[in-house]
């Protein structure tokens, strides 16, 4: 079964002949990145925690009349702890002491940024169309266990943290959303940013719950860069990507929950594309294992009710604004994967490339918004 597979890389390794590897990773990842050097402290934690552990480094030229940035950056991928039958408040607690575990590991490999899946405090409940429990989930984005329980760990580790929840409004008519709370270094909530993209695809029947946010393209500037948070089904817009570039992000995260059934092919492309396209850093974020339900549930596809709606794969991964990018990590195991990026290096790839300067935004915004015209035309030429 795909579950089983590992990764991509573990298969590359076991089969390619090692004459052949170094010219197949250049050609796959577009430069076969350096390792970053961990602490052995770092490594012997994420071995007794189970935490499958990966860092890279993307460097840039050096400048005269710049200094290096030297950022770290980090995702984390897991699986649910408890099994979804697990009374609400046990399933959170239990996915906060695994990711204080994790969070603990990243700041033992001098993490400064970290960002968790989406929704990372629940199971992935949004298929089975039923609200109860799965609302229960809900809380506040700046009141909130989750965001409190954040915020002292960002303090005690001089960690930017970005936390994607399920968010209840309480102040506006406790309504849902999908956010991201950006969380600062210093332990103070910094901002949210909402996902702008609501997938109705298959199980994906996310738009039960919430529908599409009004935060827009937020940047959020920290101490360790300018960041930006593009959650999962916002990948498959460009323009979505596009927009968090014009606003001046230096690194955009892609927290997401994606089974290989669906998106797979499409996973290890969007988010190096976007980096390529918009000169900066992508972190791409995708949970792991099957989620299990107590009822059955159909996909509206003629094929039976099912209890699950297939395996979370992992391979999440870091991209860079000249086109290369990490290995993924593993299709199966809770992950950090790290890069420790030059931030300088997302101005020299706007000078080698031009993208930006070579954008036509008048063009775009003027056809853009013919488009929105009722009596708009296709602009297509006949014989």
């Amino acid at each position: 079964m795909a579950a089983e597979v590992e990764s991509v890389e573990a298969l590359i390794d076991e089969f390619v002949p090692a004459d052949n590897l170094k010219d197949l990773k250049r050609l796959l990842y577009g430069a076969e990145l350096p390792s970053l050097n961990l602490s052995n402290e770092a490594k012997l934690f994420a071995q007794e925690k189970d935490i499958e552990l990966k860092g890279y480094i993307f460097s840039a030229a050096s400048e005269s009349t710049r200094s290096p940035k030297i950022v770290r950056i980090g995702g984390v991928q897991n699986k649910i702890v408890l099994p979804t039958t697990a009374p609400i408040l046990a399933q959170r607690d239990a996915l906060h002491k695994r990711i204080a575990d994790i969070i603990k590991c990243a700041a033992l490999s001098g993490v400064n940024v970290i960002c968790m899946q989406e929704a990372w405090t629940m199971p992935f409940a949004f298929c089975t169309r039923e609200k109860q429990p799965w609302c229960e989930f809900a809380e506040s984005a700046e009141n909130g266990a989750t965001t409190k329980f954040l915020q002292e760990l960002a303090h005690q580790y001089n960690m930017v943290i970005v936390s994607p929840i399920l968010e209840r409004e309480e102040e506006r008519w406790d309504v849902i959303q999908n956010t991201a709370v950006v969380i600062s270094n210093s332990g103070e909530v910094i901002g949210i940013s909402r996902k702008n993209h609501i997938p109705r695809v298959g199980d994906f029947n996310e738009s039960t719950y919430y529908m599409e946010g009004n935060t827009g393209h937020r940047v959020f500037d920290t101490q360790f860069g300018k960041i930006a948070v593009n959650i999962c089904y916002g990948r498959h817009h460009p323009q979505n990507w596009m927009l968090y570039g014009i606003n001046g992000a230096d690194i955009v995260f892609n927290p997401s929950a994606t089974v290989g059934a669906l998106s797979e092919p499409l996973w290890p492309i969007e988010a190096r594309n976007a980096a390529i396209a918009n000169s900066y850093f992508t972190v791409a974020i995708n949970r792991v294992g099957t989620e299990e339900f107590p009822n059955e549930f159909t996909s509206a596809d003629g094929k039976p009710a099912h209890k699950d709606f297939g395996h979370f794969y992992g391979s999440s991964y870091v991209a860079g604004p000249d086109g290369s990018r990490t290995p993924g990590l593993s299709r199966t195991r809770d992950g950090l994967i790290i890069a420790e990026v030059d931030l300088n290096l997302n101005r020299q790839i706007k000078d080698k490339w031009g993208f930006r300067m070579t954008q036509r935004l008048d063009l775009y915004a003027k056809e853009l918004n013919d488009v929105l015209k009722p009596d708009w035309k296709p602009n297509i030429i006949r014989e």
